[in-house]
C-alpha cells in the first residue's frame, strides 16, 4: 500500500473513531493485565462476564493469590482454557509481588516475562496503561493486514513490524484499537462485510464481497 493510501486509511478510521478503547472491562493497570491474559482463544465480551464480579472483589495481586487457584477457577470457567489460565494468573500474581512490589512493570520485556504473558498481551498493556505506540497483533490485526496489503508478513510479529515501520503519526498510538475493531465488526474472517467498508477503494482484497440482498433492499427503501 502506498503512504498516500496508508494515511488515508487510518484518517478513514480516525475520522468515524476519534477515541477507539479496548472493549475488555478492567479497573486498573492489574486487572487489564489480567483480562488480556484471560482473553487469549476467548472472546471480549466473553471475558467480560466472567470477571465483572471477579474486579469487582479482586484489584490487586495480593488479593488473586489470597483468592487461590481454585477460587478464580470458579469465576473464570466459562473462559476456554479456564485451568492454564487461572494457573497462570496465580503465578504472575506472585511474580509481580515478588519481583514489581504489586505493580505491574511498564516495560514490555519485563511483562513477557510474566507467566502466560506473551509479546501479544504486553503490547496491548503498554499501550492502554502507559500509553506507548505498540502494536498487538491478534488475529484480526494479522487478517486485516495482510487482506487488505497494509501490512502483510506470514507470523504476528512479522505483521507488528511492518505496522511500526508504515504507520505513521498522529496514528501510531490508537492504530491496533482501529485495526482490531475493524476487523472484528467489518473485515470479518469468513465474509468480509466490503460493501460498507469506509476503506474499501484502498484495500486490495479482490474481488469485493457484495452486500446481501437484504441489504441491497434496505438501502433502496
Amino acid at each position: 500500500m502506498k503512504r498516500a493510501d496508508v494515511v488515508d486509511f487510518y484518517a478513514r478510521l480516525a475520522e468515524a473513531n476519534p477515541h477507539p478503547e479496548t472493549e475488555l472491562e478492567s479497573v486498573n493497570d492489574y486487572t487489564l493485565l489480567v483480562a488480556v491474559a484471560l482473553s487469549a482463544q476467548a472472546t471480549d465480551a466473553g471475558v467480560n462476564k466472567a470477571t465483572r464480579r471477579l474486579f469487582a472483589e479482586v484489584d490487586t495481586p495480593e488479593k488473586m493469590v489470597a483468592l487461590g487457584e481454585d477460587g478464580l477457577k470458579q469465576h473464570i470457567k466459562t473462559i476456554g482454557l479456564f485451568n492454564t489460565k487461572a494457573k497462570n494468573v496465580i503465578a504472575l500474581s506472585h511474580a509481580l509481588i515478588a519481583d514489581h512490589g504489586g505493580q505491574v512493570p511498564a516495560d514490555r520485556d519485563a511483562l513477557e516475562k510474566l507467566p502466560g504473558v506473551g509479546r501479544k498481551t504486553a503490547n496491548v498493556v503498554m499501550n492502554v496503561a502507559f500509553g506507548a505506540e505498540t502494536f498487538a497483533v491478534d488475529t484480526h490485526i494479522f487478517r486485516v493486514g495482510n487482506r487488505t496489503g497494509l501490512a502483510r508478513g506470514k507470523t504476528p510479529l512479522a505483521v507488528e513490524k511492518v505496522l511500526d515501520r508504515v504507520t505513521p503519526q498522529p496514528f501510531r498510538l490508537h492504530a491496533h484499537h482501529w485495526l482490531i475493531l475493524h476487523g472484528r465488526y467489518v473485515c470479518k474472517a469468513r465474509t468480509p462485510e466490503c460493501w460498507h467498508c469506509i476503506v474499501a477503494d484502498l484495500c486490495a482484497f479482490k474481488p469485493k464481497t457484495p452486500a446481501p440482498k437484504r441489504a441491497k433492499a434496505a438501502t433502496a427503501a
